[in-house]
């Protein structure tokens, strides 16, 4: 049977400094990104039962001019998050022993998916700032199911966009939400993990504990200026160009909403599939959603945007092009726009 068993030796201050450094890191990016003003935007949502425009609601109509506006509003709008991503992404390859991760998300199983998914619930990202720190775990050989649980959990779970959706939206939309979010979390990662086939755990793992109980040879400055640029290279150019083509194609996504409409499950399915593909900041599905069922969208359509919107997106299916094998981000996909119809037809039915 196979085993991880932590160096026999007492480590000292020389080892611990680096995960303390994550640790501080990740709390006070978070807390400037994250924490402070969602917890100023919560009594917003409370007392005015809106945080906002729709990021949509521009009317453009030439694809240029929309990629442009799209872009300048999205960026402004994420760009602090999406630089602590891919600080943390990096430190997160150098700063924490790679066993650690092994014993936590490791193993293809429901235990690593759970464990995968709790640890998002502080990060609140979206998923476009998660994905770096996604490819950090996976280059670390954390398994499929995990780094995908933490990956859809950041958006879909994050308990700051409940909280809002329920002063904004109505609590009944918070519980329908939660709980299809738990389905498409645990679910969806323990179908990806299996499609993804057999991982070979045991030879990292024991090269991780080697390491563990080693000194490093490399300078830490060097080796995190490395994993920084392979990071930001590989997920950054890729990420800005997808904003843009996305933007401009928010001309055919998002046609212009009206009461004809209405309930119709003809849209149904084609808000869905625009819905996984389409990049938008957190949050920003409520009052995209608030403003469309204003106009006269139909619930189910609705509800199917409230599910897809944050879940996943085209931008940060490419941005883990190189950490997945292609069959698992295509299944995510289908699967998130799966749920996202079931939900809807079950919104359509509760709500």
């Amino acid at each position: 049977m196979y085993s991880l068993s932590p160096p026999s030796r007492t480590q000292g201050w020389s080892f611990w400094w680096k995960p303390a450094l994550f640790v501080l890191v990740a709390v006070v990016g978070l807390y400037y990104v994250k924490w402070s003003p969602y917890y100023v935007k919560s009594f917003l949502a409370a007392d005015k039962h809106s945080i906002g425009a729709s990021i949509l609601d521009d009317k453009q109509g030439a694809p240029v001019a929309a990629a442009l506006s799209y872009a300048k509003v999205y960026f402004l709008a994420i760009w602090k998050a999406a630089v602590l991503a891919v600080i943390l992404g990096s430190l997160l390859q150098v700063l924490i022993p790679r066993d650690w991760l092994l014993r936590l998300f490791g193993r293809a199983g429901f235990g690593s998916v759970l464990r995968g998914g709790l640890f998002a619930l502080p990060g609140m990202m979206c998923s476009c700032c998660a994905a770096p720190l996604v490819a950090g775990m996976r280059r670390q050989q954390v398994s499929v199911g995990a780094a995908l649980a933490f990956w859809i959990a950041n958006p879909v779970l994050n308990p700051a966009t409940l909280v809002f959706m329920g002063f904004v939206l109505g609590w009944g939309f918070t519980a329908l939400r939660l709980v299809a979010g738990l389905v498409l979390v645990l679910g969806v990662s323990l179908i990806a993990q299996r499609i993804s086939g057999p991982e070979e755990i045991p030879e990292p793992a024991q090269e991780a504990v080697a390491e563990a109980s080693s000194p490093d040879p490399q300078n830490f400055l060097a080796r995190w200026t490395r994993s920084l640029w392979q990071l930001f290279w590989s997920t950054i150019p890729v990420y800005v160009l997808a904003v843009l083509a996305l933007g401009a194609a928010r001309v055919w996504l998002f046609p212009h909403i009206d009461g004809a409409m209405g309930n119709s499950l003809l849209w149904l399915l084609p808000l869905a599939i625009a819905g996984t593909l389409f990049v938008i900041p957190t949050a920003a599905e409520i009052p995209i959603v608030q403003t469309m069922l204003a106009l006269g969208l139909g619930m189910a359509p609705a509800v199917a945007l409230l599910m897809t919107l944050p879940s996943i997106s085209l931008p940060s299916l490419l941005m883990l092009r190189k950490d997945f094998n292609a069959r698992v981000l295509v299944a995510v996909a289908l699967l998130t726009m799966l749920v996202g119809v079931i939900s809807g037809l079950v919104g359509a039915l509760l709500l």
